[in-house]
């Protein structure tokens, strides 16, 4: 199977709750993720995720008070997700099957290293975030250190099932803040890296991590969190007569 071949999450969707299993990593990113979600500011605000997976993040969208909808390319993620209070959309995020504008909150986690369109998934999660809405994602930056840790040692020491990542894809902040600054969204970034002590905990004693598995770091060498409002101007391709 090649590389970045969305099949392998079909393989693996057995393990998408498993607290100490092979997608534990994630469930530390959407948590930290979500800290970065304010709560719901009136009842039936939405929170889209694209490439919502198993839905990690439902948990905590639940506790902000948002409809959760993700949006996902393969439907064993989203009969996982369903049942913990997402609403599942089959789609794919270069071509978000939702109105425009319909989103208060757009998150992409772990997602845009994966995309082969980058410019046309940062237009799609634009578009349908409304003027004023935020955006909250995490990715992994294109260097070498990251090549490394994810890639080559992270398979290795099984931080990432084997054929996951393709490290072409990678996203440098400074390309992600010039494609969403294209559709007026200021895109902020900072870097974070996993707990020592919960990666030993989790890597080698086998056992789930509690507590902040993710912290905020110096570096956006490997991975970064981003967040970024839209301006107030229409999306890109949305025309003030169609609103």
């Amino acid at each position: 199977m090649a590389r970045n071949d969305p099949r392998q999450y079909d393989d693996l969707a057995a393990a998408w709750w498993r607290p100490a299993g092979p997608f534990a990593l994630l469930h530390w990113l959407a948590a930290a993720r979500a800290a970065l979600i304010p709560p719901a500011t009136a009842a039936g605000r939405i929170l889209v995720d694209a490439g919502c997976g198993g839905g990690l993040l439902a948990p905590h969208v639940r506790a902000k008070g948002y409809r959760h909808i993700g949006v996902d390319l393969r439907r064993s993620g989203l009969r996982v997700a369903g049942p913990r209070g997402v609403t599942p959309v089959n789609g794919d995020v270069t071509a978000l099957p939702l109105a425009a504008r319909s989103a208060d909150v757009v998150v992409a986690g772990e997602i845009l290293e994966h995309v082969t369109d980058l410019p046309g998934t940062v237009a799609e999660l634009c578009r349908v975030l409304r003027p004023g809405g935020l955006v909250v994602l995490d990715t992994v930056n294109d260097t070498a250190v990251s090549r490394l840790i994810t890639v080559t040692l992270g398979e290795r020491l099984g931080i990432a099932p084997a054929g996951l990542h393709d490290p072409a894809l990678f996203v440098a902040p400074r390309t992600l803040v010039a494609e969403f600054a294209r559709h007026d969204v200021a895109l902020t970034v900072r870097g974070v890296r996993p707990s020592l002590p919960g990666l030993f905990r989790w890597l080698v004693l086998r056992r789930a991590v509690s507590g902040r598995g993710i912290l905020p770091t110096f570096s956006t060498a490997i991975l970064y969190q981003g967040t970024g409002r839209h301006s107030g101007a229409f999306p890109t391709g949305v025309s003030r007569a169609a609103a």
